[in-house]
């Protein structure tokens, strides 16, 4: 299988995974340490704040020329025209996007589309097909809208990713540097097979000489699968290939492509629309 196809496999996989979503298996892994997303740990790195970090590639920022600004200007016009049925969630899921992880509190809800994020990942971006759907959930039931994601190939180049949306109004993303435990591969991830696996022995991660107290044992051992060892997974405090080794993990220098959130119903101002942060 060519890494082309393997990518695309498993960014199929991902965003409809039958169980346990990646978003999913992502929060339960930060369990509130290490991240000052909002209330829903990892998952904030996918939705609401996201941010620069050992685990978090970005692009980095471009001067802006009247050219990008006009294509931004463009891109919010296209989106708001395009996606304005999915002001209706319901369209939405009758249009295929499924959203998952709605039993979890969260900034934004993503609404995922298997045949769009397949077309994002073979390289065809089209702004009126995005991969996910970006919702708030209402107060009294329902959901809003307020933007999308799209994906593109971990192998595009910064100027690959610019022609799409230019890097002088927003940042692409990637998951990064990502050590994963024996016996855990980047397919259970994917899959969200992580509870399957049963709970690995964290006495080590418990040894006071290694710098984890009994009270921060005993927190450890409410978590699921091998997320009860801090040291693993998107959020980890391992973030280096030879520390992985030594702690008998293995190494993933990235994990999913390129993603990118834009919010046009947020504003008109295109600092909004193409923050990092959701509105």
């Amino acid at each position: 299988m060519t890494r082309h196809f393997l990518v695309l496999s498993i960014a199929i996989t991902l965003i409809i995974s039958a169980g346990v979503s990646i978003a999913n298996d992502m929060d339960d892994m930060d369990g509130g340490s290490g991240s000052d997303s909002s209330g829903t740990g990892a998952m904030g790195q996918m939705g609401a704040h996201m941010k620069m970090s050992d685990h978090m590639t970005m692009t980095e920022s471009r001067p802006m020329t009247p050219a990008d600004r006009q294509r931004g200007e463009q891109i919010i016009a296209s989106m708001k025209e395009k996606l304005a049925k999915y002001q209706d969630y319901k369209a939405a899921i009758a249009d295929g996007y499924e959203p998952y992880m709605e039993s979890v509190p969260q900034d934004v809800y993503h609404f995922a589309n298997r045949q769009a994020t397949a077309a994002e990942y073979m390289g065809d971006f089209d702004l009126a097909h995005p991969g996910s759907l970006l919702y708030e959930r209402k107060t009294f039931g329902g959901y809003k809208l307020v933007g999308a994601m799209y994906d593109a190939p971990a192998s595009d180049t910064p100027d690959q990713l610019d022609a799409l949306i230019p890097l002088s109004l927003s940042h692409w993303h990637a998951h990064t540097n990502i050590c994963l435990p024996a016996g855990v591969t980047e397919a259970d991830v994917v899959n969200g097979n992580i509870a399957a696996h049963a709970r690995p022995d964290i006495s080590s991660a418990v040894d006071p000489g290694r710098g984890y107290s009994r009270a921060t044992g005993d927190a450890l051992r409410m978590r699921v699968g091998y997320m009860a060892d801090p040291r693993f997974g998107f959020t980890g405090t391992i973030s280096n290939e030879a520390d992985c080794q030594a702690a008998g993990g293995n190494f993933h220098q990235q994990i999913f492509g390129w993603m990118i959130h834009v919010y046009p119903f947020a504003s008109d101002d295109l600092t909004a629309a193409f923050s990092t942060e959701a509105p």
